[in-house]
């Protein structure tokens, strides 16, 4: 498939179905965005039932708290597309719900990019030490901001305006 089948303006669409289309390609990716948030969340809500984790130190006990609301977070605003689905369900409303959709997956994927930082942080942290935990803090905030940032921009090439 060439670049000009990508377009837009080369499908033969109305605007509606290309609502309908992005909408649809929205929610494919809230349910692998809601997938690994629900995995990770899991994995959090564990935590608390181990017996080592009575041995944590304040800072990492409120990391782990920190890391619990980002990812109940995460989950609460990824319901916040089908709310808003319903509500305007057969208002002839899609491009409104891919807009709000569209700036909700971004504020998503920001939240989820802290959240695997913050694990990182608090599983070197209570394995290894602070340290250790700061310096893989700063490596994965830099891959986090390389692909949710720096790697789109590169795919997407440089501007032409016309």
């Amino acid at each position: 498939m060439s670049d000009a089948d990508e377009t837009t303006s080369d499908r033969d669409e109305t605007d509606g179905e290309r609502a309908d289309r992005n909408w649809n390609e929205l929610l494919q990716e809230f349910r692998v965005l809601q997938t690994g948030v629900q995995i990770l969340g899991g994995f959090l809500l564990t935590l608390p039932f181990q017996s080592a984790f009575g041995d944590l130190d304040d800072l990492q006990r409120g990391l782990y708290l920190a890391l619990v609301l980002v990812a109940t977070l995460c989950t609460t605003l990824m319901l916040a597309p089908i709310a808003l689905h319903r509500r305007l369900f057969q208002q002839q409303q899609k491009l409104r719900l891919v807009h709000a959709g569209h700036r909700l997956a971004q504020v998503v994927m920001v939240l989820i990019g802290c959240l695997v930082t913050g694990i990182a942080v608090f599983v070197f942290d209570v394995v290894l030490d602070r340290p250790a935990a700061l310096i893989v803090g700063a490596v994965m905030a830099a891959v986090v901001v390389s692909v949710l940032a720096v790697l789109p921009r590169v795919v997407e090439g440089p501007r032409t305006d016309s």
